[in-house]
């Protein structure tokens, strides 16, 4: 008998399943994290400005989920904007970053949060640099990096590279 729980399967342009974790794939996941991500991935806290390990960061390679490791940014997006977060100009592939309308605090603003595991990421600003204009502030606690050249994470068994992270 077919699990009933199954999400069909969900394709980015760039050839990623967006498909979400099981709820046993996700139990494990969580149980992954350390206190300071759980706060941010999960609970849509923010790090302390200045303090995340990619806020100076140079390396090429992709920044991926730290929860479930789907690719987000290419470091060739990445910019200094002086906020204190790392900062991106335009992720891999749009569809790998949910917008969410987000109230908090008084503000408006737009929420992102990682496609498949919903983990959450930070926020998009219309403050950046061309060609996007867009400045997608976010939590080094909710990436892990991946240097050129070596494979990006499979946390899901889905057969990692599943498409294409160069951009």
């Amino acid at each position: 008998m077919a699990d009933s729980t199954t999400t069909a399967e969900r394709r980015s342009k760039a050839g990623f399943d967006l498909s979400p974790p099981t709820p046993e794939q996700f139990r494990a996941l969580v149980n992954s994290l350390d206190d300071e991500e759980r706060r941010v991935l999960l609970e849509h806290g923010t790090e302390r400005p200045f303090c995340g390990i990619f806020n100076e960061a140079k390396d090429k390679g992709t920044y991926c989920c730290r929860l479930c490791g789907l690719p987000l940014f290419n470091a060739g997006t990445k910019f200094e904007s002086g906020t204190g977060w790392p900062s991106f100009f335009d992720p891999i592939d749009r569809s790998h970053i949910a917008f969410v309308r987000d109230t908090s605090y008084g503000m408006v603003r737009t929420e992102i949060r990682c496609a498949r595991c919903e983990g959450h990421l930070g926020h998009v600003f219309n403050d950046g640099p061309p060609p996007t204009g867009e400045r997608y502030c976010m939590n080094s606690v909710s990436m892990r990096f991946v240097a050129d050249g070596d494979p990006l994470p499979d946390e899901l068994g889905r057969g990692a590279p599943e498409g294409e992270a160069a951009g």
